[in-house]
Parts: C-alpha cells; sequence; structure tokens
C-alpha cells in the first residue's frame, strides 16, 4: 500500500483492519457492517462493469470508509469468493493486511492518517489533503499494475482536498490511467467540484436503522446504546468513538436543565478539554429537541426527556429557539478556529443561559 504525505512524498503503509464485529455471526464471515449488505451487493456488481471513479456518500460515522477500503481488499485480492469478499489468504491480501500492497493508494488528511499520532510533539495535524498528495499520484499511475490487473486509489474524506488539490484529482478522473479506479468517500459531498461528482458514479449509503445499530453497539460492549446513539446522531461509529465523552455530555445535560442556575465558569472548566464542536453538536441537539418538543411534542435525540424538556419551553416562544439554533450554527463553524477553548464555551454557555431566560 502507498500513503501519500504532505509533500507527496511516498511512504510504507500500514495495515488497515478498522472492521470489527460485522454482520457475521458464528463462523460465517462478512466484510461489511450489518447495515451495509444491499451497497456491498451493489458495489459487487459493478465488477461487471468496471468504473473509473466511485463516490460513496452519506452521513459520518456509518462506515464508508471500511466500506470503501474492504471493497479494495477484494478487488485486489487473487481468489475471492462468490460474494466478493476477500480470502485473506493469497500474497495479495497478506500484502494488503501488512500494509504493502503495490496496487493500492490511500491519501487522506494527516489527521487521519495513523502516523499522526507519531508526528512532531506539539505540531497540529493537518486537516487538509493537500495538492501535493494528490500530485503525488503520478508517479503511481506512471507504474504498471504489480498483478497485470486493476490498481486502487481510496481518497478519505473526499471534501478534506483543497481547491487546488481537487482541480489536480480532476485531471486524473478526466484522463484515467488504464485499470485505475478512484474511490472518494465524503460526509459533506456537496463541497466536492461539480465537475468532480460529473464524472463519479455516486452510491448514496444510508444510516442504519436504529433496531440495528443498537444491536450492533451492544455487541461492540457499549452501555446503554440506544442513548449512546442518539447522541452520536445515529451514527454508531460515531458512538462508539464519543463514548469516552459520554460522562461530559450527561454533565452539560444535566446543568443546562436549569438554565437560571446554571454555573457558566465552572462547566466551562469541566468542559475544557473536551473539542469544542463536540460540546457545540450537543447543545445543538438538546436545543433542536427543545424546539420539536414546543412544536411536535416529540423528542429525537434525547428520549425519556419529554417532561422535563416540555416544561423547559413552555415560556419561551418559537423564535426565541430559532435564533438559539442560528447562533449554534454559527458557533459550530467558530469552534473550529478558537484559540482559547475556555473563552469560546463561557461565551457559548453564558450565550445560552441568555436565550433560556429570555423572555
Amino acid at each position: 500500500m502507498i500513503v501519500l504525505n504532505d509533500d507527496g512524498e511516498q511512504k510504507p503503509g500500514k495495515g488497515i483492519s478498522r472492521l470489527k464485529n460485522s454482520a457475521s455471526t458464528g463462523s460465517e464471515r462478512s466484510d461489511f457492517y450489518p447495515w451495509q449488505k444491499h451497497n456491498w451487493e451493489h458495489l459487487q456488481a459493478l465488477r461487471k462493469r468496471p468504473q473509473h471513479g466511485l463516490l460513496l456518500k452519506g452521513n459520518k460515522g456509518i462506515g464508508k470508509f471500511d466500506l470503501a477500503i474492504n471493497y479494495a481488499r477484494s478487488l485486489l485480492c487473487q481468489h475471492p469468493d462468490e460474494a466478493g469478499f476477500a480470502c485473506r489468504q493469497c500474497p495479495s491480501c497478506h500484502w494488503f493486511e501488512q500494509g504493502t500492497h503495490p496496487d493500492f493508494c490511500l491519501i487522506q488528511s494527516e489527521a487521519l492518517s495513523v502516523e499522526a499520532e507519531e508526528g512532531e510533539p506539539g505540531k497540529k495535524p493537518s486537516k487538509q489533503i493537500s495538492v501535493d498528495q494528490i500530485r503525488g499520484l503520478a508517479d503511481f499511475a506512471g507504474m504498471s499494475a504489480h498483478q497485470g490487473g486493476r490498481r486502487v486509489v481510496v481518497i478519505h474524506p473526499a471534501e478534506a482536498m483543497n481547491s487546488n488539490a481537487a482541480n489536480a484529482l480532476l485531471k486524473n478522473l478526466e484522463e484515467p490511467p488504464p485499470g485505475m479506479l478512484f474511490i472518494l468517500v465524503s460526509h459533506k459531498p456537496q463541497q466536492l467540484l461539480p465537475t468532480i461528482l460529473s464524472r463519479c458514479l455516486s452510491i448514496n449509503l444510508p444510516s442504519p436503522d436504529t433496531k440495528s445499530a443498537v444491536h450492533w453497539l451492544a455487541e461492540q460492549g457499549v452501555e446503554n446504546p440506544a442513548a449512546v446513539l442518539a447522541a452520536s446522531g445515529f451514527a454508531p461509529l460515531q458512538a462508539v468513538v464519543q463514548q469516552p465523552g459520554f460522562e461530559e455530555r450527561a454533565k452539560l445535560l444535566r446543568a443546562v436543565r436549569q438554565p437560571a442556575a446554571l454555573d457558566v465558569y465552572a462547566l466551562a472548566e469541566t468542559l475544557q478539554k473536551t473539542e469544542q464542536v463536540v460540546v457545540v453538536q450537543w447543545l445543538q441537539q438538546w436545543t433542536y429537541d427543545l424546539n420539536r418538543i414546543k412544536l411536535a411534542g416529540t423528542l429525537r435525540y434525547h428520549p425519556g426527556e419529554e417532561i422535563v424538556m416540555g416544561k423547559l419551553v413552555e415560556s419561551i416562544a418559537p423564535l426565541t429557539l430559532a435564533r438559539l439554533q442560528n447562533y449554534l450554527l454559527s458557533a459550530k463553524r467558530e469552534a473550529q478556529h478558537t484559540l482559547n477553548p475556555r473563552l469560546f464555551l463561557e461565551s457559548l454557555l453564558l450565550t445560552y443561559r441568555q436565550f433560556m431566560l429570555e423572555r
């Protein structure tokens, strides 16, 4: 496997095996999550009509990247089974597992790279995919396929490409090397160039139904899976990742139930080590449900809180809740560039309290 760093230089890849506890039980094996069965069958059908570009799109945290990696593995496998699963035994599968497959290239932001944790101390990894990384594909594209067949490039997330990188990729999509497949994984396809979208076969990956996701989370050992799933925005992989912050979320929700008694400064201190964007998302979910209980009498993210939230919004005008939602949209953008987390959180909580006490 070839991985391109921010300078477009090739570096040794590492094995990719993120898929855990798939749909299978017992000795049965599967290379997709339970909710991806139809998506996997669709991808396998595409073997009969090879594409140059695929776009796997959908909400964050539903397994798009894992599906892309396992599809790439199956395409490069020398002896896939009838369902298209890689055999995991042939030389190609061994190369893939070891991260040394010469016909596979992974391009992703430094922040998501397996090397990010090993970077320079104090250096914040970039969240962008640079133009040098895309230009670095020239050497990969110029090589003959090691097995004389297909080569695969996975770009994740595709919207992380800056404008120069996106334009550089467009040239590859317009004149794709023979046998090369580009798989773009995107949480926000609307941010991609229309010309890139037009050159890729778009496959929408829906979020799993609640029952399937809760069952899967329980298999992963997640406590109170229904509540954790709701808190994650119904993205099961996000739910697993966000588990460590579940206690902080609970503290926030206990505090915002009583805006008049909210100790802004103490709560900001408690939450300052939590990623600011995540805190804003928690407040967005809370506010969404406040608005929903006000207008429709139902909740999405906080099941069982109907009475508490209903009383909280009794004397609050719907317009006030709408203004609070708009403020949180701006706060989420600001949270990605804040320099002082504690001051940001204090401002965020003070503004929430002000809106909730407005009469």
